[in-house]
């Protein structure tokens, strides 16, 4: 199997792994995921349960995503999840 890979600064290859998954069960909203995603990927979302609401986050638009996981470093939570793309 053959993976998309890049190159860094150093000229060493590298595989990105993009954002796959958030389980819902863990995230908490808090929102720092989406504030260090400059790509667009993440969203909010609201979810209505009995007497209050609690916000989570959604991939909204998936193909934005580099591959750099700056969300998931940054997620206490540790609710994403990643996968390199096949070529």
């Amino acid at each position: 199997m053959a993976y998309i890979t890049g190159l860094t600064r150093d000229k060493k290859e590298w595989t990105p792994e993009f954002v796959k998954s958030i389980d819902d069960e863990l995230c908490i909203g808090c929102g720092r995921c989406f504030k260090v995603c400059a790509h667009d990927v993440l969203a909010f979302e609201e979810v209505d349960e009995e007497d209050s609401a609690k916000m989570f986050m959604k991939i909204e638009n998936p193909g934005n995503c580099i591959g750099c996981q700056a969300c998931g470093r940054t997620c206490s939570k540790k609710s994403f999840s990643f996968e390199p793309v096949l070529l």
